[in-house]
């Protein structure tokens, strides 16, 4: 844990690496929706999940996806609400506060995180890697087919009709081509979907990787812990340490680093909202006194 000057120092030195960067590539996990208020346990999840706790002993909104239901019609009523409160109703103020102090800047954002946070916080869509899925979208559960499908009407319908736990038979999802069940685009195994959408996505993400892998870059970690490190975390160890102008920038609850790049790398245990404020405001102050006009 940094002192209270040594963060202050940080967060300056910090805010100066990102305005002098050629670029900039954000790798966000669930930590940092978590941090915007998408919390999946606790209060939030009592108040949306009460009665499917009450009745399958289900205590979080991760374990709950996995619940084996009995019928499609219980299945779709604890996906419609999942979806529902996760990618249509909007915590975005951290995300377009983060947007802000990017924006900028030549920036790319590799998630793992599945709730469309960024792009509705007016992040470039052609700048947006999501890795593991999105709420928005079906797929084949199959798959019979590499194609995805929107879902916001259908869910918002299903949360609409919803009762006792249940759907409407009628709005069950059933894939066009070959009939089977719908099922969610995430990656829980190997049936996962990737689309035109992501394979498009993967190469404008691996494109901007190589044309700035020489210059003064910074990588950003938000929220990125133990569960897939090797989408974001290792990757973003190994440019680092190729690249001698590259900065690594870690704030999560816990952070660490490769000794062999410490000196580039600023690892901010901390909360990322109150962080990303004080990154706001310094940039802010930085900003004015750039900008002020000379008094004759």
């Amino acid at each position: 844990m940094f002192s209270k000057t040594k963060i202050e120092t940080s967060m300056k030195d910090i805010c100066a690496k990102i305005q002098e960067a050629d670029a900039i590539v954000i790798g966000a996990g669930a930590g940092l929706s978590t941090a915007a208020g998408y919390e999946y346990a606790g209060e939030r999840f009592n108040r949306y999940f009460s009665d499917f706790e009450e009745k399958y002993g289900i205590h979080d909104m991760y374990s709950g996806g996995f619940y084996p239901y009995d019928t499609l019609e219980e299945y779709w009523a604890w996906w419609s609400r999942q979806v529902y409160y996760n990618r249509y109703v909007d915590h975005l103020d951290l995300y377009q506060k983060l947007f802000q102090l990017v924006k900028d800047k030549d920036y790319f954002v590799l998630t793992t995180n599945v709730d469309h946070c960024f792009q509705k916080a007016n992040f470039d869509k052609q700048r947006l890697f999501y890795t593991q899925g999105d709420y928005g979208l079906f797929q084949c559960s199959s798959p019979c087919h590499q194609e995805t499908y929107d879902n916001e009407e259908l869910i918002k319908k299903m949360i609409e009709q919803q009762k006792d736990m249940k759907i409407p038979t009628s709005l069950i999802p059933y894939c066009p081509h070959c009939g089977k069940p719908m099922t969610m685009n995430l990656r829980c195994d190997d049936t996962f979907v990737e689309d035109e959408g992501w394979h498009q996505a993967y190469f404008r993400y691996q494109d901007f990787i190589r044309r700035h892998q020489d210059l003064k870059i910074v990588y950003l970690e938000l929220g990125v812990g133990q569960n897939t490190p090797g989408i974001i975390k290792y990757p973003f160890f190994r440019f680092v340490e190729r690249n001698k102008n590259a900065t690594y920038i870690c704030i999560n609850k816990d952070t660490y680093c490769p000794q062999s790049m410490e000196k580039r790398a600023y690892c901010i245990s901390e909360d990322i909202k109150n962080v990303i404020d004080d990154l706001l405001k310094i940039k802010s102050v930085s900003y004015t006194h750039l900008t002020l006009p000379t008094i004759a």
